[in-house]
């Protein structure tokens, strides 16, 4: 009898393979909105390098942060209009400002700066490191001796940002070498602030925590523009139409996206996103921009992704045998 209903119960035969009890239109949804952010954020890059280059007219601490302004107010209206929950707690208010400043200002705010030297696809690689360096952080914090999964992830990984910085670093131009150490900074940034959220959770909705923390880094941009005197913004028509791809795709579809995905996909299907949108940026480099895609280029970017393969790995590993 048990046999015959497994058989006649599609929501058994869910059970069977692992899929949630639920309509099949939902992981398909789940796909789709996947596939929104493999496409928008890997094209982020792209955007960030036409609004921020040399002669585009958009200073790169001023653009972060008319963008981070304008998204953090939408969607804080946006989650208003839905009735959700606004009023964060105290303690909640310093895990926001936190983890705003560390995913905006440094995160964002060092890739955006180092753009303006440095190619799209170069920075996209160098950044697809972020789950290396939240890695090798939470393995500090714990005090946890690492496993040898883990400290060959975090040798190839790193070794991979090394030859992707060596062409670069070899050309002997200061601002260049500058470029890739301010993405290797700002990854470490980005790191910092996902570890934070992971592990000091906030109760409120996605969209008020990203809202808050967007508004947070806005103003950590803000004073950087100030200190640095970035002078006042005469942006190009591309310029411009990059900005507003970077405020409506990069911070309002795609991180809606990734929100949708999260709640139907697993969580590993759902960080895959880490393979692809280094791939995306280079690919979109190269053939909008011309930027070259060199042995050095091939080489580093397959040693990255790599490495960040064995760091997922290596948390799957250690989260199926509970230790």
């Amino acid at each position: 009898m048990d046999e015959l209903e497994t058989k006649s119960d599609p929501q058994n035969e869910s059970r069977k393979v692992g899929i949630p009890a639920q309509d099949s239109r939902v992981k398909s949804a789940g796909l789709f909105y996947l596939s929104v952010v493999y496409i928008i954020w890997g094209s982020t890059y792209l955007a960030i390098r036409v609004a921020v280059r040399e002669g585009s007219g958009f200073p790169p601490f001023t653009m972060g942060m008319m963008r981070l302004f304008l998204a953090g107010v939408l969607l804080l209206l946006w989650a208003a209009l839905r009735k959700m929950p606004i009023r964060p707690s105290r303690e909640e208010i310093l895990v926001l400002v936190s983890s705003g400043l560390l995913l905006w200002t440094g995160g964002n705010g060092l890739i955006m700066w180092a753009e303006q030297r440095a190619g799209s696809g170069l920075a996209a690689l160098i950044v697809a490191s972020v789950p290396i360096w939240a890695a090798l952080i939470e393995t500090l914090i714990d005090r946890r001796v690492p496993s040898l999964r883990l400290v060959l992830a975090l040798l190839v990984g790193f070794a991979g940002i090394g030859v992707l910085g060596v062409p670069t670093l070899r050309s002997g131009t200061r601002a260049d070498g500058l470029a890739v150490v301010a993405l290797m900074g700002g990854s470490v940034s980005w790191a910092l602030g996902s570890v934070l959220q992971s592990r000091r959770p906030v109760t409120l909705s996605p969209l008020v925590s990203a809202s808050y923390q967007s508004l947070i880094g806005g103003m950590g941009l803000a004073l950087l523009m100030f200190v640095f005197r970035e002078p006042r913004p005469t942006p190009t028509l591309e310029a411009w139409v990059a900005w507003g791809y970077l405020v409506v795709f990069g911070s309002l579809l795609a991180f809606t996206s990734y929100v949708q995905t999260l709640r139907l996909l697993p969580i590993n299907v759902a960080m895959t996103y880490a393979y692809v949108n280094p791939v995306i940026a280079v690919i979109l480099g190269a053939v909008i921009l011309s930027e070259p895609i060199t042995a050095w280029t091939i080489g580093g970017a397959v040693m990255v992704i790599l490495g960040v393969v064995g760091v997922f790995r290596d948390r799957y590993m250690r989260n199926k045998h509970g230790s």
